[in-house]
């Protein structure tokens, strides 16, 4: 069957764990050498398999993504925490992971500061809108046009007079997501508290995950807004090698 033999090709190439050749492949599969170029041609076009030089293959990011989806929050926490915790540090401030499914997105990690003497806001767990929260604006905006289009289509409740609700607006702000590379709630979805979140984006395929950092109006003023915007794309660039790499890991 067709799909067995492919699966058996992306098998050898997940366990070689490297770069590995059809001749490889052949010989680790038994299977006729055309058979094994064709499937890895198959799977390349799909993006289950990357060629990093020409003639050699390894596991692509379009599986690790999907290895990625099937593992629990946990799992998912526990590749990314060091992160979250090294940037709480930093900022001062609450760190928050959240995570895009079943067209939602949920804050499904928080990292507190180190000094906790000093007040600061924790975001909690679960869902948030995804017109009104940076964690979700991020995530949508990095998203399929068609995604955006359904959600400025749906119903967009308001949970302040600063809620966002006209689509014409959000169009514009999810633009402009895009080109600064990260998002601001302020005051959207809690009167006094203003969150920054950027994408976890693994290769070109969208982003399933977002990090972000939330704190009182007083000490998140534009300027600084802006500071943990640009350190939280380092950061999650950070978060997303790890979530590669624990992917990989998971896919091999």
């Amino acid at each position: 069957m067709h799909l067995d033999r492919l699966i058996t090709v992306l098998e050898s190439v997940a366990v070689a764990g490297r770069a590995v050749t059809v001749a490889e492949i052949q010989q680790a599969t038994g299977l006729p050498r055309p058979t094994c170029y064709r499937l890895l041609q198959t799977m390349a076009e799909h993006r289950l398999v990357d060629e990093p030089e020409p003639g050699r293959y390894l596991v692509g990011e379009r599986m690790v993504r999907l290895a990625l989806l099937g593992q629990s929050d946990m799992d998912v926490c526990q590749a990314a925490a060091p992160t979250l915790k090294d940037a709480a540090h930093q900022f001062g401030e609450a760190v928050f992971l959240s995570r895009y499914r079943n067209k939602g997105v949920e804050i499904i990690h928080v990292e507190a500061p180190r000094d906790v003497s000093r007040s600061f806001v924790h975001p909690g767990l679960g869902f948030r809108p995804m017109h009104a929260c940076s964690c979700s604006k991020v995530i949508a905006a990095f998203a399929e046009e068609s995604l955006r289009e359904e959600i400025l289509a749906g119903p967009m409740r308001s949970f302040t007079p600063n809620t966002k609700r006209d689509p014409d607006i959000l169009r514009a702000e999810f633009s402009g997501i895009r080109q600064a590379g990260f998002a601001e709630c302020v005051e959207e979805i809690e009167v006094g508290v203003s969150s920054v979140a950027a994408p976890i984006r693994i290769g070109n395929i969208g982003a399933t995950f977002s990090i972000g950092a939330t704190g009182p109006v007083r000490r998140f003023t534009g300027r600084r807004r802006a500071e943990i915007g640009r350190d939280l794309c380092a950061y999650a660039d950070k978060a997303a090698l790890a979530l590669q790499m624990y992917g990989v890991e998971r896919a091999g």
